[in-house]
């Protein structure tokens, strides 16, 4: 193959720009032919890529492709890149077979170009497997150290495979990494708190101490004079959100106006859910209201925000004024709208919204709808039907499910549906305590003392012992950790003269502390 030089002003680049259609795009490949430019590797690599983007199938960028004579690694690697850029199935086993072709090549060898597309399309099953597979490749054929690219590809992988120690491994052997690894990583442990997250973290992982580590590395990124952008910003806040650390959100929010960061509708979308969760619905709404572009997740981070404070009839107005923008809702918002129903009372309207997901927008139900629909039926005291409902849905019914239904039968006192769905969960989750402290609940408001007591005889048996709850408090910008019965923070012998004397002015008003549900000593 010939080379012709990128920086080439030669008119055929703005020929193969403006095809809009398979018509014209032959048109020009014809022109190319007959021109002897189709012997240039260059021009090759554009006609490519636009047959792939162009096209509804990759046939015929492959087609092209074929007739080269000794293609080089460049153009391998720009048809794998370029056939991965709509992510379906069959074009990942199109680009995997591609690189199959490069190990049969004798005189190629796969360099830095080739990898980090092919990560990203085997970052989700039934890919997994080929991911590593690759992995392995790369300590084959490249030579230490790994361009950042790739390294950031391996991180992203691992991250989405469920395994944030690799990729923290991976990013403490990079020297001086750049943006792109930087934002990898704190990704990686800002997305692994994800609701919807496909895979299981290791049980060391808690979702708080995920944020806390994104608020640490973030630190050490300014430390090391690299300066965040958007994606950097998205995931601080994302943490911050999580953690309720409203300073530090605020700091962060400041940070983009400051240093000129596009408030665009990712970094708006974070911010929105900070303020909400940090009970600033004011600034939520602001920052909505400010967002020239709004999108779905715009939309769904907003009626979230609302359902959470308690604000059902505004989501459903705001739903449907999204409506009328012609955005199409998604799973999420179905899950939002009926979250906000259940928090009112709402019973009628989540029920409608839930029919109306198959009905009107095709969205199939999944499991978290079906959550939804329990704690929408508990909240409301109809504890017969949302026994109903888990033991009915058209899939296997999970540990979330059974203990909804078991915390509304606690509140409503429903004992039989309570035992029943406690028995489910024990065979779910055996180590779980909140489960057997939910029915112990249920058995000290009836005064059944001697069932709480067999539950906790359950326990012992199970060898599950109780975890102290703890929370995270921010005051004045700093974080401060709290376990249920601790004393080792250095300023807890004022903390509790400040809480003694905020229960004995209580009592001094008339209050009275209820302890039905104080059962187990912190051990």
């Amino acid at each position: 193959m010939r080379t012709l030089s990128p920086k080439s002003a030669h008119p055929i680049f703005k020929l193969i720009e403006q095809c809009k259609n398979i018509a014209t795009l032959k048109q020009v490949h014809a022109h190319m032919i007959t021109t002897g430019l189709i012997l240039h590797t260059y021009p090759l690599s554009r006609i490519l890529i636009s047959s792939s983007t162009i096209a509804a199938t990759i046939s015929h960028a492959l087609s092209i492709f074929n007739h080269v004579t000794n293609p080089t690694i460049f153009l391998f690697n720009t048809l794998i890149s370029s056939s991965l850029a709509g992510k379906e199935d069959d074009q990942t086993h199109f680009a995997l077979a591609l690189y199959t072709r490069i190990l049969t090549q004798t005189t190629l060898i796969p360099n830095s170009y080739t990898y980090p597309s092919l990560f990203k399309a085997c970052s989700s099953q039934p890919w997994l497997q080929h991911g590593r597979a690759l992995h392995t490749h790369v300590l084959k054929f490249l030579e230490p150290p790994y361009d950042h690219f790739v390294q950031a590809s391996l991180l992203n992988f691992y991250s989405k495979c469920g395994e944030l120690g690799i990729s923290r491994f991976l990013f403490d052997q990079i020297t001086g990494p750049d943006l792109a690894s930087w934002n990898s990583i704190l990704a990686a442990y800002a997305h692994n708190n994800s609701v919807y997250y496909e895979f299981n973290l290791d049980n060391v992982y808690d979702s708080s101490s995920l944020s806390l580590e994104v608020l640490l590395l973030f630190s050490q990124m300014q430390k090391s004079l690299t300066r965040p952008n958007e994606v950097s910003l998205v995931a601080l806040i994302s943490a911050c959100a999580e953690l309720g650390a409203l300073s530090q959100g605020v700091w962060a929010h400041s940070y983009v106006l400051r240093n000129g960061l596009n408030l665009n509708r990712f970094v708006g979308t974070t911010l929105i859910t900070m303020y909400a969760n940090c009970g600033r619905l004011d600034f939520a709404r602001q920052v909505f209201n400010q967002l020239l572009e709004r999108d779905t997740f715009c939309y769904n981070a907003m009626i979230r925000g609302l359902a959470v404070h308690g604000l059902g009839l505004e989501a459903i107005d705001l739903f449907k004024k999204m409506d009328l923008e012609g955005l199409v809702p998604d799973e999420v918002t179905m899950l939002v709208l009926m979250c906000a129903c259940s928090n009112v009372g709402f019973v009628d309207q989540g029920c409608n919204f839930f029919l109306s997901m198959k009905e009107d927008y095709g969205i199939e139900p999944k499991l978290e709808h079906y959550g939804i629909l329990v704690d929408l039926f508990g909240r409301a005291g109809r504890v017969k039907e949302a026994e109903e409902i888990v033991q009915t849905i058209p899939m296997k019914s999970n540990a979330v499910l059974w203990r909804s239904l078991l915390g509304a039968a606690r509140v409503h006192g429903n004992l039989e549906v309570g035992e029943s769905a406690l028995k489910q969960l024990i065979q779910l989750e055996p180590e779980t305590s909140g489960n057997y402290v939910l029915l112990s609940n249920m058995y000290a408001s009836l005064n059944r003392w001697d069932d709480v007591k067999n539950v906790r005889k359950l326990m012992k048996d199970q060898g599950t012992d109780k975890a102290p709850g703890s929370s995270i408090v921010d005051i004045d910008g700093a974080l401060h950790q709290f376990l249920a019965g601790d004393k080792t923070h250095p300023e807890s012998k004022w903390i509790y003269v400040k809480l003694d004397e905020m229960h004995r002015r209580l009592q001094e008003h008339g209050h009275k502390s209820g302890t039905r549900e104080v059962l187990f000593d912190i051990e």
